[in-house]
C-alpha cells in the first residue's frame, strides 16, 4: 500500500517536533496508522537555515502554495501559526482536497466555522488537538471520551505562561514584573507577552473548548477576557492565608439562561488537584453528568509534546481515509447541522464567588455599613480577614470573601462601598471558584 504523502507548513519548533518524532516513532505510528507516513516538502520561509532534524530525501520550499496544490500531498500540516495566510492556506488545502492538521488556536478560534463547513462540503477533515492543552489529549476527549455525557462545566490553566508567572509570584515573593522577567529569560515568554498575560491566548483556546463540550458554533469575540497584569503580590499572599490560590483560568459553564465563557484570574481552594498545577503545565477540569469530574493534566507547549499531539491527528485522518465522511467523528463534536446558537451570558451575568480586598479608615462602625450594603443587594458574606493597622496608619486592609451572586449585584455593591467615607481608593476584585 502507498504510504500517506505529508506536506509541512512551517518548519519552528513545533515543525522540527514533529518531523523528529515521526522519523524516530515510524515503525510504531505505521502500526496504528495501519500505512506508512512519509514527509515528501515542507515549506519554511529560509530553506537553507540549519535545523534540529534530519531532513534527508524532504523537498524544502519557500513558498507554502506548492504544497497545498501539489497533487502528490495527502495531508498537509500548518504550524506556522498568525491568522490570515495560514487561513488562505488552509482553504486553498481543503479547495484541492487534502486533509488538514493545524495547531494554530488563533485560527480555529476565530475562523474554524468557515473553516470546518468548507472542509464538511470538501469531504475531508481538519484536525486540531495540537490547538488546546499542547500534548494534553483534551480535544479528544470533548469529542469522543465524554461523548455520552452531557458537559456541565469545565475549567481550565490553558497558559503556561501565566501559570509559570503567577507560581513564581507566590513560591518566590516576588512582583508581577519580576516573575515576568524571569519567564522572557526562560523562555516561557515572549518579548511581546501581551497575548499571554492579556488573556487573548486562553480565551481562544477557551472558545474551542466551550464548542466542543456545549455543541455551539466557535464565538471568541463574545468571550469575556481578563489578563494577569493586575495581581499584586499582596492577594497572592491574602489568597494563600485563606486556604486558596490564584491561578488564570479559562471557565465555560452551561446556565439555563445561557453560557458562560470567560477568562480571569481566579481564587482555587488549594485543596482541589488544580489548584496544584504549577510552573508552565496545564490542565483542563471537565464535569460531565454521568462521568462526575475528570481532569487532564500535562505540558501546555514545547517541541515534541505538541508534536505529540499534531501526529496523533494525523494518524487519526489516515486512519478515516477510506471511510466515508457522514460518519467520520464531527469537527465539533456535533453534528454541522445540529449546532445551537445557545445565548453566551455577559460577564455582570456570570455567578461566582468573590474575593475583594479594600483599604478603609481604622474606626468604629466600618464593618457594619460594609455588610449593610453586602445585605442590601442580597449579598452573604463567607469570611472576613481585617489586618492589624501598622504603627502610624491610619487605615487598615480588609479581605471578604463572598458566597456565589450575580456580577451585576456584586458590581453594584462594591460602587456604593467605594463611595463610603471610610473606604479609600478602589476595591480589588477577583473571581472564586470551589469547582465542585
Amino acid at each position: 500500500m502507498e504510504p500517506i504523502k505529508v506536506g509541512l507548513l512551517g518548519l519552528g519548533t513545533v515543525g522540527s517536533g514533529t518531523v523528529n518524532v515521526l522519523l524516530r516513532n515510524a515503525e510504531e505510528i505505521s502500526r496504528r496508522a495501519g500505512r506508512n507516513i512519509q514527509i515528501c516538502s515542507i515549506a519554511t520561509r529560509n530553506p537553507k537555515k540549519q535545523r534540529q532534524c534530519d531532513l534527508t530525501g524532504i523537498n524544502l520550499t519557500a513558498d507554502p502554495y506548492k504544497i497545498v496544490t501539489d497533487p502528490q500531498i495527502d495531508v498537509v500540516l500548518e504550524l506556522i501559526g498568525g491568522i490570515d495566510t495560514a487561513y488562505q492556506l488552509i482553504l486553498q488545502a481543503i479547495a484541492h482536497k487534502k486533509h488538514v492538521v493545524t495547531a494554530n488556536k488563533a485560527l480555529i478560534a476565530h475562523y474554524g466555522n468557515e473553516i470546518f463547513t468548507a472542509a464538511q462540503k470538501a469531504g475531508v477533515m481538519v484536525a486540531f488537538e495540537a490547538a488546546v492543552g499542547g500534548g494534553i489529549p483534551i480535544i479528544k476527549a470533548l469529542r469522543e471520551g465524554l461523548a455520552g455525557n452531557r458537559i456541565e462545566w469545565l475549567a481550565g490553566i490553558i497558559n503556561g505562561t501565566n501559570n509559570f508567572i503567577l507560581t513564581e509570584m507566590r513560591d518566590k515573593g516576588c512582583s508581577f514584573t519580576q516573575a515576568l522577567e524571569d519567564a522572557q529569560k526562560k523562555g516561557y515568554a515572549e518579548l511581546d507577552p501581551s497575548f499571554d498575560i492579556g488573556g487573548i491566548d486562553a480565551a481562544h483556546k477557551l472558545t474551542i473548548l466551550a464548542s466542543l463540550a456545549f455543541g455551539i458554533p466557535l464565538q471568541f469575540q463574545k468571550t469575556y477576557i481578563e489578563g494577569i497584569e493586575k495581581i499584586a503580590q499582596e492577594d497572592i499572599n491574602y489568597a494563600y492565608r485563606l486556604g486558596y490560590r490564584i491561578k488564570h483560568i479559562g471557565i465555560a459553564r452551561r446556565r439555563s439562561a445561557g453560557i458562560e465563557l470567560r477568562v480571569h484570574p481566579t481564587l482555587i481552594p488549594d485543596r482541589r488537584l488544580i489548584a496544584n498545577v504549577d510552573g508552565v503545565m496545564n490542565a483542563v477540569l471537565v464535569k460531565g453528568d454521568a462521568v462526575g469530574s475528570t481532569l487532564y493534566y500535562g505540558p501546555g507547549a514545547g517541541s515534541e509534546p505538541t508534536a505529540s499531539a499534531v501526529i496523533a491527528d494525523l494518524i487519526d485522518v489516515v486512519r478515516t481515509l477510506t471511510s466515508d465522511p457522514e460518519n467520520r467523528v464531527p469537527h465539533l463534536a456535533f453534528q454541522p447541522n445540529l449546532l445551537v446558537n445557545t445565548p453566551i451570558l455577559s460577564i455582570i451575568e456570570a455567578k461566582t464567588a468573590y474575593y475583594l480586598r479594600m483599604q478603609a479608615l481604622d474606626r468604629p462602625g466600618v464593618l457594619a455599613d460594609i455588610t449593610r450594603v453586602f445585605g442590601e443587594n442580597n449579598i452573604s458574606i463567607e469570611s472576613i480577614l481585617q489586618q492589624e493597622p501598622i504603627s502610624g496608619e491610619q487605615d487598615v486592609p480588609i479581605i471578604i470573601l463572598t458566597q456565589r451572586v450575580l456580577e451585576q449585584n456584586m458590581d453594584k455593591a462594591i460602587c456604593q462601598i467605594e463611595q463610603l467615607s471610610s473606604i479609600k481608593g478602589k476595591i480589588k476584585k477577583i473571581r472564586l471558584e470551589a469547582f465542585r
